[in-house]
């Protein structure tokens, strides 16, 4: 099949392009970054530069294909960016997703969306999902769209190295002894791939987990994995979590949405229909991951 996957290179593309040019597929690559074409093209993939906020560039380029795989994604630096209107930028690229499946004619679609989809109510930022899912259904009946919802990434965990190193202590707005799901990109890569390959039929949702695990067994694997045996999870209130990121330079309207996502998750909101439709858990669990933890935080 041609199909056209967006995310350049990222965490859950180049693993997605590499599995499906392995099974034959023809893949093209929508990148930003046209430094990155010989890397996507070594994949076996053909590159596409240009933007996700270019709907000229996206209906060119999906013209003619069998399967687009979506999502949205910013800059790394963009949660700092105090100019930045996050959730008005990623509803404009949705749009633009809207509006190159009609012109381009595709009719199957793969959409990387998230945990908390569900609704717009008490998940603070992953509302932006919400919001891009009811846009894409709003394309005609005909336009068969699976919906991936995986749930928190391992690699989010990067961002706990600092208060480590700092204070001994993982430090969230939530914690306690209630398991949660996390997963690998590898994993998401997988089953997006197996999705492709299976019928279409309207509009379908999965969710997508590797392991799932309480934040006090987070912090015993990880400080296991990193040579701290007492490493602990700090709770804190959600007022000074997001003292801590405004501090940090975040820009506020993203700090706001990350800490109410972090009270979601203390609440249940984010996994009341995660847990109706409980997906088979993936191959890499969390202690997979804690190696590849300890080495970051052993070079940092």
């Amino acid at each position: 099949m041609k199909i056209v996957l967006t995310g350049s290179l990222g965490h859950i593309s180049k693993p997605l392009t590499a599995e499906l040019v392995q099974k034959g597929h023809s893949v093209t690559v929508i990148s930003s970054h046209a430094e990155r074409q010989s890397a996507i093209e070594a994949l076996g993939a053909r590159a596409a530069i240009g933007t996700m906020e270019d709907a000229h560039f996206l209906t060119k380029t999906f013209t003619g294909s069998d399967i687009v795989y979506l999502m949205e994604a910013l800059g790394a630096g963009s949660f700092f960016d105090h100019n930045l209107d996050y959730a008005a930028t990623i509803n404009k690229i949705g749009n633009n997703y809207k509006q190159a499946i009609q012109q381009s004619g595709v009719k199957r679609v793969v959409h990387l969306s998230s945990i908390g989809a569900h609704t717009d109510k008490g998940n603070g930022m992953l509302a932006l999902h919400y919001n891009v899912e009811n846009i894409l259904k709003q394309l005609a009946d005909n336009v068969s769209i699976k919906f991936m919802r995986p749930v928190g990434f391992y690699i989010n965990m990067f961002a706990f190295i600092p208060n480590i190193k700092t204070q001994n202590a993982i430090v969230q707005n939530y914690g306690g002894d209630e398991k949660e799901p996390w997963v690998s990109p590898l994993d998401i890569a997988t089953v997006i791939a197996e999705e492709m390959e299976k019928p279409f039929d309207g509009r379908e949702i999965r969710y997508i987990a590797s392991d799932e695990a309480s934040p006090n067994e987070v912090a015993k694997i990880l400080g296991e994995a990193i040579g701290k045996h007492g490493l602990k999870w700090q709770e804190i209130p959600d007022e000074q979590m997001l003292n801590g990121m405004r501090t940090s330079g975040m820009n506020p309207e993203i700090a706001k949405g990350l800490v109410e996502m972090n009270a979601g998750r203390r609440s249940g909101v984010l996994y009341e229909d995660y847990n109706r439709h409980k997906p088979a858990l993936g191959k890499v669990k969390l202690k997979d991951f804690a190696k590849e933890f300890a080495a970051i935080f052993n070079s940092k």
